[in-house]
């Protein structure tokens, strides 16, 4: 006969269970606060620095060779929505972007700050409307790539966004800037698009 047999404590078992619990807790008490990450229409409303998931509805992912690829092909319309602070407008002045530094993006981008939020005022939604028409001639199958930067949700919104606006050959660089000068790709100043209130 064998004498009483020993529990160890999980910990002991599995080193990382008090880990994984403490995190648990905390994920749970986050949730339990309220906070939502999407809104009702399916967009990112919160915590827009946090890891991507690997695709978003109605557009292609691309890595950086691919992006490379099909610039050198397609000659697609680089749309940079990295965020910005925004200048109301006043009697004096029409709203603005205050940049406290220069931005770098990918060469040939255009930077289209704040359209990327899941909640837009009719001026920002208008500046978006209006700058794709722009940019893709008013062709809504011109090639479009959207990117920030790396774990950025502010361009999975974007797209979204594109999909609505019935953009039929979207691209996204999850990647953004971050993983094009990663390679070694140059990046360029480039200045936002004014907006008119």
């Amino acid at each position: 006969m064998t004498g009483p047999s020993r529990i160890r404590p999980p910990w002991r078992v599995t080193p990382h269970l008090p880990w994984l619990l403490l995190l648990l807790c905390c994920a749970g008490s986050a949730l339990g606060s309220g906070e939502r990450l999407f809104d009702d229409q399916g967009y990112r409303s919160a915590r827009y620095r946090a890891p991507l998931p690997v695709t978003v509805e109605g557009a292609q992912t691309l890595d950086t060779a691919a992006l490379r690829t099909l610039i050198e092909t397609r000659d697609p319309v680089l749309v940079d929505v990295y965020a910005a602070t925004r200048q109301p407008a006043t009697d004096l002045l029409d709203a603005t972007w205050l940049v406290p530094e220069p931005r770098l993006s990918l060469p040939g981008s255009t930077w289209l700050p704040n359209v990327g939020y899941a909640r837009l005022d009719p001026s920002v939604e208008h500046y978006f409307r209006e700058h794709l028409a722009r940019l893709t001639g008013g062709d809504p199958d011109r090639p479009v790539v959207i990117f920030c930067v790396t774990d950025c949700w502010m361009s999975w919104n974007a797209v979204r966004r594109a999909v609505a606006l019935g953009y039929t050959h979207l691209y996204w660089y999850p990647a953004g800037t971050d993983g094009w000068q990663a390679t070694g790709l140059p990046l360029q100043p480039v200045e936002a698009e004014p907006l008119h209130e």
